[in-house]
């Protein structure tokens, strides 16, 4: 098989970022930045390029494990822990912008970390944001994984962690992997079977937000709540 063509060196990720910095790669080259090298006859974008391919775009790559990883031709085991660190890295440092801020006032940055979060996991999460009086985040619970409705949700799960962190305050969260952020029938039921007991424990349900990889929808701006 012939190999393929020599890449300039002006065109190298590494070239190009070092004369003109990270920000002028495209997600392609960043990829390949961390990559590094390719394997006989492939360069490190053309791995690169099979590896958003296989994810299915850039927001996708959260959603590969190890062995999704390493199922493509030239990412070994060490690349894909250093890939899933750095993904790993972009969610935290997302939830440590929005930790001690009025999430909101603000919920530009809460809508990212919580996109960050859950919005590419192909199964439902749901997610409880515990906050104090000045809307600052106590804590933050994955509670319950699976299809979302009234016969999983437990309001007594939620509702403990509320008192055990003394949170008069909270927000349900959770994803739909089909990217439709329309709440279901099973949504609204469920939404207000937890805003009820949250009257009765003097606990506010500030908002029921729906997330995906790319969208969300508030109950709260809806008026659904």
């Amino acid at each position: 098989m012939a190999l393929v063509k020599e890449i300039p060196s002006e065109e190298r990720p590494r070239e190009k970022a070092l004369k003109f910095g990270v920000k002028g790669l495209s997600n392609t080259e960043l990829l390949a930045l961390l990559i590094r090298t390719g394997y006989q006859g492939f360069s490190s974008l053309a791995v690169a390029e099979a590896l958003i391919k296989k994810a299915g775009g850039l927001n996708g790559l959260s959603r590969l494990s190890k062995f999704d990883l390493i199922g493509v031709k030239g990412i070994k085991e060490v690349k894909a822990l250093e890939i899933m660190s750095c993904i790993e890295l972009a969610r935290r440092m997302s939830y440590e912008e929005i930790e001690k801020k009025d999430v909101i006032k603000d919920p530009r940055k809460l809508i990212d970390w919580l996109r960050n979060e859950i919005g590419n996991e192909l199964q439902e999460n749901f997610l409880v944001v515990y906050l104090n009086v000045k809307n600052h985040i106590i804590t933050y619970r994955i509670l319950f994984k699976g299809t979302v409705d009234c016969s999983l949700v437990h309001p007594r799960e939620i509702f403990k962690e509320a008192l055990l962190h003394s949170s008069s305050k909270i927000l349900l969260v959770h994803n739909h992997p089909s990217s439709d952020t329309e709440p279901s029938l099973a949504d609204l039921e469920m939404t207000q079977q937890i805003v009820e007991c949250g009257e009765m424990m003097g606990i506010t349900v500030l908002d029921h937000i729906i997330v995906s990889g790319h969208n969300y929808l508030s109950f709260k701006a809806k008026g659904l709540l």
